[in-house]
């Protein structure tokens, strides 16, 4: 007789903020069942908890407006999914990890390097798994370079440099109205925006970052750089039309051509015309660039020293418009290299002078994909080391992850204080030590 296959349950998710990010994630649970369901959510705005609610079949009793009332319920799911902003991360991801909840953590971690290593410990001490969001390691284009750099093909990996087109509208959109705009309300943008990159480039050399220094400040988007006769408001200003940071053509046009996600879908629930105009006369996303209250930078770069004597530059920009691929990559090996727009790859080898091109989205599959193809790779990822319990899925877990973090804290305090830093090693305490007396 034929032994019949046990039936294999879907992982089981609790979401806490269910905006951008967090729907996302209810989105892969929706279109992949058997694989993964949200059973919980957490969110304070009516809007978006019952998007989320809907979409996942979730029970109202295992709907709340406060992460803490999911908190004080028995551990009713696999993995709690932290979705929250930037500097809400610390109070639920100690929380669920002490109830024994595995993790799935946006980036970044924390704002601080203090919670970012009680996180870690925490999670260290409950022996629970941690995915943090760097979503950039699990996309085609990363996985095909890493490929290529495993096989010794370019030798050993001498320098990189690593380009962050932000784009212009998008740095007036996220960094200069929107949530991002102040440190001291999230992060710096070199954390906010850039941990994706100097972590996918400790990923890419393969050893610890040793020595960091850093430029940047905020060049444009500030009072001094005010075009005269501009108003505080977009749809007040006669010299809107002339201005390519104008929120009118920015979302006004987007909702004329049909486009209602993000970003217009940030500034309100209501993404008709007179809906987004009304957002645009009354929220912080019809401001004048020059006239908001934003502080981080809008251009930067990062110099990095490697253990083995790898050197790294990375340089992000606001001021710029990339149609046709993102991040721009060069890899310099000792038998050849690597150049990359985060979907061409070119590998050329020095003895043969030849260069070969892949296209890592060839069948445009991964082109509407979030971060080409990273966010459906981190979910496959996740749910899969939930699923056999182990992390050896996780390419973002907490102790590496916790470093690029201190290479990040690092390069800030460089560029602060016009000095070269150290990076620490993590501070973390074996779990088995730690519940010594």
């Amino acid at each position: 007789m034929k032994r019949k296959q046990p039936v294999k349950k879907p992982v089981t998710l609790l979401i806490l903020g269910a905006g951008i990010r967090g729907a996302g994630v209810a989105e892969y649970a929706a279109s992949h069942p058997d694989e993964v369901q949200v059973v919980g959510v957490a969110e304070p705005r009516d809007f978006h908890r019952n998007y989320v609610a809907r979409l996942c079949g979730v029970p109202p009793e295992q709907t709340f407006t406060d992460w803490r009332e999911a908190a004080e319920k028995p551990r009713f799911a696999d993995a709690v999914v932290i979705t929250t902003q930037d500097a809400m991360h610390t109070e639920p991801a100690l929380a669920f990890a002490a109830l024994k909840y595995h993790m799935l953590l946006e980036k970044p971690m924390a704002p601080t390097e203090e919670e970012c290593e009680r996180i870690v410990q925490a999670v260290l001490d409950n022996d629970v798994l941690l995915a943090v969001a760097h979503v950039l390691r699990y996309t085609p284009y990363t996985t095909k370079i890493k490929q290529i750099i495993d096989s010794g093909a370019i030798g050993d990996v001498v320098s990189l440099q690593c380009l962050e087109p932000v784009t212009y509208w998008h740095q007036a959109h996220s960094y200069v109205r929107g949530n991002w705009r102040k440190e001291s309300e999230s992060s710096s943008m070199l954390m906010a925006k850039s941990c994706h990159d100097l972590d996918w480039i400790r990923y890419i050399i393969g050893v610890p970052c040793r020595r960091v220094s850093s430029f940047g400040n905020t060049f444009h988007f500030k009072a001094s750089a005010r075009p005269p006769g501009a108003a505080d408001r977009c749809l007040d200003c006669s010299i809107e039309p002339s201005c390519p940071y104008s929120a009118k053509r920015l979302y006004l046009g987007r909702v004329m051509e049909g486009h209602t996600g993000w970003p217009v879908s940030v500034l309100t629930t209501d993404t008709t015309v007179e809906g987004v105009t009304k957002a645009l006369r009354t929220g912080p996303y019809g401001r004048c660039v020059y006239a908001c209250d934003n502080d981080v930078v809008d251009h930067q770069v990062v110099n990095m020293e490697f253990e083995g004597g790898q050197s790294a530059t990375f340089t992000m920009t606001g001021f710029n418009l990339h149609k046709d691929g993102g991040r721009e990559t060069r890899i310099f090996g000792t038998h050849g290299e690597i150049w990359t727009n985060s979907i061409l790859i070119k590998h050329t080898d020095y003895l043969t002078e030849e260069t070969v091109c892949y296209d890592t989205n060839a069948s445009g599959a991964m082109l509407d994909d979030g971060h080409g193809g990273g966010d459906y790779g981190l979910m496959r990822s996740f749910i899969d080391a939930l699923a056999r319990g182990d992390d050896r899925s996780i390419l973002s877990g907490p102790e590496e992850t916790l470093e690029t973090h201190l290479m990040v804290f690092a390069a800030e305090r460089s560029r602060k204080n016009r000095t070269i830093e150290d990076v620490p090693f993590p501070n973390l305490v074996p779990a088995a030590v730690a519940g010594q007396d």
